[in-house]
């Protein structure tokens, strides 16, 4: 990936997209191309308040989380391609399809979601996601966004 988007930190992830604790799954912008591609970073720790109850004997993140996580990525992306819409528009799923989970994500991963633009006109996005754990495919799916 060519980048033309520089590491964001939390203080500007937060700027970016309206989500808080405990809902905010992003920790770090890596890298991104304004309108193609961004990848960001999900330190998965056991003080993370979904484990309590899924499962207290064996924790692993829930899937939709990581969908989520992804989707945060996304929303990322299309709010840096689109910066007039920051602060005024609020971004929404409008779909999820071909979703795949490969393996369970568990305390002490380190969560990389890849977000490429599949195609996007106006105010809606369609992208490609998958989330790793050390390189190995943990998600896929594709997403459909719109700013409202």
């Amino acid at each position: 990936m060519t980048s033309d988007i520089s590491t964001l930190d939390i203080k500007e992830i937060v700027r970016l997209l309206p989500h808080r604790y405990p809902f905010l799954l992003v920790d770090r912008i890596l890298a991104g191309e304004k309108s193609k591609s961004m990848i960001g970073l999900k330190n998965v720790s056991m003080n993370e308040p979904y484990f309590q109850g899924h499962f207290p004997s064996d924790p692993i993140m829930p899937g939709v989380l990581i969908l989520e996580g992804m989707a945060q990525v996304g929303g990322i992306l299309a709010y840096y391609s689109l910066p007039e819409m920051i602060g005024k528009k609020l971004i929404y799923f409008a779909g999820i399809d071909k979703v795949r989970f490969r393996r369970p994500v568990v305390p002490g991963d380190q969560l990389i979601f890849e977000m490429t633009v599949i195609k996007h006109k106006g105010k809606i996005w369609k992208m490609a996601g998958k989330a790793t754990v050390d390189s190995e495919v943990v998600a896929e799916a594709e997403f459909m966004a719109a700013f409202v």
